[in-house]
């Protein structure tokens, strides 16, 4: 049976490979090609100049810095923010705590689009629209982060920590030289699934920003799509720049990124 499941693996692949390999082809065609048959897609002559000109001529790569700075900022200060929040939810003993866990856990219930008009208010009292901060600041809340990171917190034992204050050790002594090191696994999953939510998230730029300097991939490429409604090596170019660097990303932590979805509890 392993050999049949090996062909339908390798079936599935290649379907799923297909529209890959379609918009890495056609993105290097020339410029105003014309189009009969179904191998004209893949036939030359070929040519690397309309890369050039979305280089140069667009803020695409300008875009894709901003993405990688808002996902990267985002990344380490949602992981460290919930760190620190489930390490108190789990260890540090006071008052209301098992409230404070089911306010947390009742997070997971409310949409984000439910709470975008509050959040776009507190932005704009803040004057945090149009702004670095206001795409790193209001994505810092994360439910799920705190609660995958309390269940591994919780599965230390307390003698660690016990040690750890035997040799005079304080609350951060024990949070950096116990919990860090032993729940690295869970910080390394919940770290990559935020940076892809932070990479992919849309709504909250288009509703913030205005300036397009600060526009974000998923922002800025409908913008640009819509400029070359009748080409097709454009914007086949345009989402080849773009993934290119969250390809390299998944095939590097591809691991991480399974293991991650599976300890969150996260499909498809």
């Amino acid at each position: 049976m392993k050999w049949v499941y090996r062909i339908v693996s390798v079936i599935a692949a290649c379907v799923f490979l297909i529209p890959l390999v379609w918009m890495l082809v056609v993105s290097i065609k020339q410029e105003g090609m014309k189009v009969s048959g179904l191998f004209d897609w893949f036939t030359p002559p070929y040519s690397f100049a309309v890369y050039g000109q979305i280089i140069s001529g667009t803020k695409l790569m300008q875009w894709v810095w901003n993405s990688f700075f808002v996902a990267g900022v985002v990344t380490v200060l949602t992981v460290l923010v919930a760190a620190m929040a489930a390490y108190a939810l789990s260890k540090i003993p006071f008052r209301f705590k098992a409230i404070m866990f089911f306010f947390i856990l009742a997070g997971l219930l409310v949409p984000g689009e439910a709470t975008i008009i509050p959040l776009y208010q507190v932005a704009k009292d803040m004057h945090l629209l149009n702004s670095y901060q206001g795409l790193i600041v209001t994505a810092l809340a994360s439910p799920m982060a705190v609660i995958v990171l309390k269940g591994f917190f919780d599965g230390i034992p307390n003698d660690l920590i016990e040690s750890v204050q035997m040799d005079g050790g304080g609350v951060w002594k024990i949070f950096a030289v116990i919990m860090l090191p032993l729940t690295r696994p869970a910080l390394a999953s919940m770290a990559i699934l935020t940076f892809i939510g932070s990479w992919n998230n849309f709504l909250w730029p288009f509703l913030s920003l205005t300036n397009d300097k600060l526009f974000t991939l998923p922002m800025g490429i409908p913008t640009l799509m819509s400029q070359y409604s009748e080409d097709y090596v454009k914007p086949m170019v345009v989402n080849t720049l773009s993934s290119i660097p969250i390809i390299i990303l998944f095939v590097i932590f591809e691991r991480q990124i399974i293991k991650g979805i599976s300890l969150s509890g996260i499909k498809g």
